[in-house]
């Protein structure tokens, strides 16, 4: 690209420029001192926020559903608390899930300490079934067992014992192999 080139896009883009330019006389230096600070308080140069303003008269004139940067920000700003309020309601509400499903577990592992085969729970049997190994240091992550949970752990030790001595479970050095 030649020097020439490079003046006649510069020419181009100056001629686009006026070609989309008007002059608005204020009634005052006041006024436009205003509108200017108006501007930068709302973030926008003083040209976009003359177009805003413009169009949001036209619009309403016009009966057409134009909503002002003003109004989008209030609605903006209610959408965004409305959003933090529900998050901070999920928050609570998996805490609570997650709280009562440890409950659950701990009452349903309380029906399977003794070693009666029939009293073995559903779900580590299929644990045992869709994993075919389990390693031990992950036995209780998967059930969603806390480790501190003594009676749990107590419970799931008691059910694995008879498993293996129904020849359903082999223990291994870091796990068990389901053979059933």
């Amino acid at each position: 690209m030649g020097k020439g080139n490079g003046r006649s896009k510069t020419k181009n883009k100056t001629e686009t420029i006026k070609k989309r330019s008007i002059y608005v006389y204020l009634p005052s230096e006041e006024m436009v001192e205003e509108w200017k600070d108006l501007a930068k308080k709302s973030g926008v140069s003083i040209s976009k926020f003359v177009q805003e303003h413009v169009l949001n008269s036209l619009s309403q004139e016009l009966g057409e559903d134009f909503v002002s940067r003003r109004d989008l920000k209030k609605q903006l700003r209610a959408c965004e608390e409305e959003n933090r309020r529900l998050n901070a309601e999920v928050r609570k509400l998996e805490a609570l899930v997650e709280k009562l499903e440890a409950e659950l577990r701990r009452y349903r592992l309380r029906m399977f300490e003794s070693e009666d085969i029939r009293r073995i729970d559903p779900e580590l049997i299929a644990l045992f079934r869709r994993r075919k190994f389990v390693r031990s240091d992950e036995l209780l992550s998967l059930l969603k067992i806390s480790p501190r949970d003594s009676t749990s752990v107590r419970s799931i030790n008691k059910q694995i014992e008879s498993l293996e001595r129904y020849g359903l479970l082999e223990p291994e050095p870091n796990g068990w192999r389901w053979l059933g």
